[in-house]
C-alpha cells in the first residue's frame, strides 16, 4: 500500500462534486514529476484529496481504482491519468497552516514542493494528517 496527496482547485473540481460523481479519472497533470507519481500509483492505494488555492486543506480520502493509462485530454505529449473513487470525507479539514505547524509533517512534499500536484506521502504522514482531521479509515 502506498499513500498519496493530490491537489485540486475546488472551483474547478471540488470534493463535493467528486463524491457526487462517485469517481473520476485524474487528468490534466502536465508536470513530469507529478505524472511519474501518477504512474507509480497502484490499485488500492489511498489518496488524500487536497483543495488548493482558495481553501488549502485536505478534505477527503480517495482510492486508486485503475492504474495509469494515457490521458484522454492530452492533445500532445506522454501524459497519464488514474481512476479514483471517493472513500471518506475528512471529519475536520486539515489546513495547510496545520500541516506546516506540525513538526511530524515537516518533510511533506506539500511544504517542500508546493507547486507539485500529485505527491507521495509516507504512511506516518498519511496517518498523522488523518489524526489531525479526526478521521479513521
Amino acid at each position: 500500500m502506498q499513500y498519496w496527496l493530490a491537489k485540486q482547485e475546488p472551483e474547478k473540481y471540488s470534493w463535493a462534486q467528486f463524491v457526487k460523481d462517485k469517481g473520476t479519472y485524474w487528468d490534466g497533470v502536465r508536470n513530469y514529476q507529478a505524472r511519474n507519481n501518477l504512474r507509480a500509483m497502484r490499485e488500492g492505494d489511498l489518496v488524500l484529496y487536497y483543495h488548493s488555492v482558495s481553501e488549502k486543506a485536505v478534505v477527503g480520502i480517495a482510492k486508486v481504482t485503475t492504474e495509469a493509462y494515457p490521458d484522454p485530454t492530452a492533445k500532445e505529449g506522454d501524459w497519464s491519468v488514474v481512476d479514483l473513487k471517493p472513500l471518506k470525507t475528512i471529519t475536520e479539514p486539515v489546513t495547510l497552516d496545520q500541516i506546516k505547524a506540525d513538526p511530524k509533517l515537516s518533510e511533506v512534499a506539500l511544504i517542500k514542493q508546493s507547486r507539485l500536484s500529485v505527491m507521495p506521502l509516507r504512511v506516518d504522514e498519511f496517518k498523522r494528517i488523518l489524526l489531525l482531521g479526526k478521521t479513521k479509515i
